[in-house]
């Protein structure tokens, strides 16, 4: 197979997706002997709910931390951009008693994010942590504890490895307070077992967008995959300009798949639990002419015959552990694209690495 993988080396974004499983390992490693998390633990465990705070990709991440959290934890948990605490604040007043926050910022110098903080800690007194990748930030010194994965930072704008190391390390955080060790466990297979097998998907995507031309893109994703399938179309559009949308899987069906055609590429992001009815979406644009993209964990006769492009995980964990994994194949898509049509990944129109207000 042809690939470029001196060229791509050029790109601090290509260097980034590709070391993930290394970041991973360490995440996993840090966090078992760090007390930082035992603390955090400590101090949340009196909420009754837990709230997820963050802009752009750290919200997408938002919404996946949030629903692993509430399954793994069985406590209600929800994700909220920053920019809706800043604006409407006394919408959780009700509840600040019961609350606790959890902020995200890769940085931990995203004014809304950071603003968003304070409010949550300092003027509705609800307990509020931060989780970042950079030492030192105001992030850090405006929440009560912060965990920081240093490993995990970035140079280039786009974020990637941080996107996977601060969600792993959120559902690894989720699982100890469940005393859920299996999935703890289940969460260091998939890093050692999936790291192994990233370069071999980087080849089969670059393949793919090689012999491939599409004027529009489309993710689809349900329950915790649908905040994956975001992030997906994010990655698309920030490092190569093109036309993306993402929708949950079954309300693909209540207008959105007007625009299905040849020349639209339909990413379906399939769970375990949900394969069934995804599939019945899968095969219907398939039937409409789409050109359609499976992520799943394990294939059947149905998703083979429906897409055009498989990729299998085929990871013994739960449904839950594949979130992370699941997220590279759009950032390895987004990338591809970027530098087919000759843009810099690491350096996407209007965009700065990270968004500090006046």
């Amino acid at each position: 197979m042809h690939t470029d993988k001196e060229k791509y080396e050029a790109f601090h974004t290509w260097k980034e997706i590709v070391s993930q499983g290394e970041a991973w390992r360490a995440v996993l490693e840090e966090l078992a002997r760090d007390e930082i998390a035992d603390e955090f633990l400590n101090a949340s465990s009196e909420a009754q709910r837990c709230i997820f705070v963050g802009c752009g990709t750290s919200y997408y991440l938002a919404e996946a931390a949030a629903r692993s959290w509430a399954t793994l934890t069985g406590r209600p948990a929800h994700p909220i951009p920053a920019s809706e605490v800043l604006l409407f604040p006394n919408l959780l007043l009700s509840e600040a008693k019961a609350l606790c926050a959890i902020a995200i910022s890769r940085s931990g110098q995203t004014s809304e994010t950071v603003r968003a903080a304070r409010i949550l800690r300092q003027e509705l007194r609800i307990p509020t942590f931060g989780i970042s990748c950079a030492r030192g930030s105001d992030l850090e010194k405006t929440c009560e504890r912060t965990i920081v994965l240093s490993h995990c930072d970035e140079t280039s704008t786009v974020m990637t490895k941080s996107f996977t190391g601060m969600l792993l390390a959120l559902q690894f955080l989720a699982a100890c307070f469940a005393n859920n060790l299996q999935f703890v466990a289940d969460l260091r297979t998939m890093a050692d077992r999936f790291s192994l097998r990233i370069s071999a998907l980087g080849d089969l995507l670059e393949e793919f967008t090689r012999r491939s031309n599409f004027d529009n893109f489309v993710f689809l994703g349900q329950g915790a995959f649908y905040g994956i399938a975001r992030e997906a179309s994010l990655k698309l559009v920030e490092m190569s300009c093109s036309c993306s949308q993402f929708f949950h899987t079954l309300e693909f069906r209540h207008g959105p798949k007007a625009i299905v055609s040849p020349k639209a590429c339909v990413t379906f992001f399939l769970g375990e639990s949900t394969r069934d009815v995804e599939v019945e979406v899968l095969q219907e644009v398939k039937e409409a002419g789409g050109t359609t993209v499976a992520i799943c964990n394990r294939t059947s006769k149905g998703v083979s015959e429906a897409a055009d492009l498989v990729i299998e995980m085929k990871a013994d964990v739960p449904e839950l552990a594949l979130l992370v994994p699941y997220t590279v194949p759009g950032q390895f898509g987004g990338f591809f694209q970027g530098v087919r049509k000759g843009l810099n990944p690491d350096e996407p129109r209007n965009l700065s690495r990270v968004v500090i207000l006046d």
